[in-house]
């Protein structure tokens, strides 16, 4: 076996897959440069590492299960609430993921709070942090499965993990007894620990409306806003100018 033929099959055994497509560039780069043996593999590791994070960070979105990619840098600023505008600049940070706070997007329907919530999940996702998208419904629903099917604690165990959770469309249907039980506890095991980006379209004292049980809507309520960024989301359609805006490019 020749020496390229091994250099190959050993990148694949130790999985470089880097080091096995450049080896020979950076080689004659070194040669040129009358590089030292060190630097030569420095760079071939240097490489490989970039690679790899760049890797982990699209898997970091790829596993999110976003439901489309938004980025912050998108955002029309002239279209968001003024609440959200002013608070954007801290947002970005991501400090209240470093700190397990909660924030909670409230507004009327079309104002941008799913557009915001995913932009920020995706950041997140390039700082190296552990997010999930889910809905509310869907959410609810697969916790319902797993109970049936006795692997509750096993998913409570994994979503309880996550840097960042971000359960959209709070307020678009009701939940019965167990939905709400189920919903409660596994929020209540991130709170005051991880970060929870919540999205509703209802004001707190509505939501006894989607809870049924006053009781747990006051526990719900306080778990979630202790010590949470609320931003006031409620303003004209973002969607609707985002739709004006694109008729225009095709009137033209």
């Amino acid at each position: 076996m020749s020496t390229d033929e091994m250099i190959v099959e050993y990148t694949k055994t130790i999985r470089l897959p880097e080091i096995r497509k450049t080896y020979k560039t950076k080689a004659e780069e070194a040669a040129n440069e009358n590089s030292s043996y060190e630097e030569y593999l420095c760079r071939l590791l240097e490489n490989e590492h970039y690679r790899r994070l760049e890797n982990r960070k699209a898997n970091r979105i790829r596993y999110a299960n976003f439901p489309s990619k938004k980025y912050l840098q998108d955002l029309n600023l002239d279209y968001l609430p003024k609440d959200a505008r002013g608070k954007l600049r801290m947002l970005k940070t991501l400090d209240f993921i470093k700190t397990g706070q909660n924030l909670i997007l409230a507004g009327n329907p079309g104002t941008g709070k799913t557009h915001l919530a995913i932009a920020l999940g995706i950041k997140a996702c390039l700082e190296d942090y552990k997010v999930l998208f889910t809905t509310i419904p869907t959410l609810i629903t697969q916790l319902k499965e797993t109970r049936s099917a006795g692997s509750l604690r096993k998913m409570e165990l994994r979503f309880e993990k996550y840097d960042l959770v971000i359960c959209d469309e709070l307020g678009y249907i009701s939940f019965d007894k167990e939905g709400s039980e189920l919903l409660f506890t596994n929020l209540s095991l991130r709170a005051g620990r991880k970060s929870t980006i919540i999205t509703t379209n209802i004001s707190f004292d509505r939501w006894q409306e989607i809870f049924k049980n006053p009781v747990l809507t006051a526990a719900m309520v306080d778990r979630l806003t202790h010590k949470a960024y609320i931003i006031n989301m409620n303003g004209n359609s973002y969607r609707l100018k985002e739709t004006r805006e694109w008729m225009k490019t095709i009137d033209k």
